[in-house]
Order: C-alpha cells, then structure tokens, then sequence
C-alpha cells in the first residue's frame, strides 16, 4: 500500500495523515485566460517568423518567458499586448543570436520542397506571403497585428511602441505597397 501511494505522482507533495496541502497560488495578478490568446499569439508568432524558424517554439519562449517574469506584470494592464510585447523582444533577440551563428542551414537540401503546388489557391497564397515577407519590418508588424490578428491601433501602438497615427499611417502604407505588388494578380 505505501509503494502504490509513493507511486501515485511524483509532483505531489508528501504529507502527514490528516494534513492538508493548500493548492498552488497563481502569480498575482496574472488571470487564468492566458490560454484563450495562444491562437492569437501563434498567428503574430507565424508572421514573425516567416518560416525561417518554428512559430510553436516562438510562442513557448514567450509563455515561459511569462511565467518567468509574472511578477512584473501589473494587474489591469492589457495581458495579450503584454505577451505580444514579449514575443516580439524575444523574436529579436533570438534572430541577433541566430546572425551570430553559422549552421549551414542555407545549403540543406532537406529545406527544399519536395514537389511543386498544385492548386491555385495556393499559389496566391504563396504570392501573397512573398510580398508580406518583402514588405519592411515596421510595416509587416503593423499590418499583421491589426488586418491579421484583428488588434485595435491602440493596442498596436503599445505593442510596437509607437502612436496611434503611426500606425495608422503604417498599415495604410503597406496595404498600398502590398496592392501595387500584387495588381497584375488582383
């Protein structure tokens, strides 16, 4: 009977008979919803990256990164630009490391693809990330946080760190320059 008790789980914590193990306390100030913005955090994770790294593991680093730093958050600020701000930092430091490395990673022939799309939705969809990826960063960022994840300019703003009209101004650009690449297509 001992050795089946001891087996249970080994994260629970032994006690004596009769004592009660009060349940982990949250960080304060930090709410249990932070689940609900991960498909939101893996989209902004995936125009990121672009596919020169994994967006999953991107938006990992932001959550332990998080979990981390829980005591600096301050309860009744905007969770979600919060984390954002998170990524972003960390999308930043991770490519600066990346430049410092060299891993052959441009000669691998395993990055290539395998066969050529077939369907044509596809390769508009393919045309339109291209002209994404050409867009600069500041206009990219911009774009993708308020058509793709659906942020308002005032959230942006903080998250890019910046003013509303900046970003206003931003994402009118680049809709511009997306339009002007893509007019043969569209």
């Amino acid at each position: 009977m001992a050795d089946q008790l001891g087996s249970l789980d080994l994260a629970t914590q032994r006690t004596r008979p009769g004592q009660v193990v009060p349940p982990p306390v949250p960080a304060p100030g930090m709410s249990d919803d932070i689940l609900d913005y991960l498909p939101a955090l893996r989209a902004f994770a995936r125009g990121l990256c672009r596919g020169a790294q994994d967006p999953d593991d991107l938006v990992q680093e932001t959550l332990l990164r998080a979990i981390e730093y829980a005591d600096t958050y301050r309860p009744g600020t905007n969770l979600r630009a919060w984390l954002f701000t998170i990524m972003r930092s960390r999308f930043y430091n991770n490519c600066r490391r990346a430049g410092r490395e060299t891993t052959g990673q441009i000669d691998c022939v395993s990055a290539l693809p395998k066969s050529q799309p077939s369907q044509e939705w596809h390769l508009r969809h393919k045309e339109m990330l291209q002209a994404l990826d050409r867009l600069p960063a500041h206009y990219r960022e911009a774009l993708v946080l308020i058509s793709v994840l659906g942020e308002s300019y005032v959230n942006a703003a903080r998250i890019l760190d910046c003013d509303i009209g900046t970003i206003k101004s931003r994402v009118s650009r680049a809709r511009r320059i997306l339009r002007d690449m893509l007019a043969p297509e569209f």
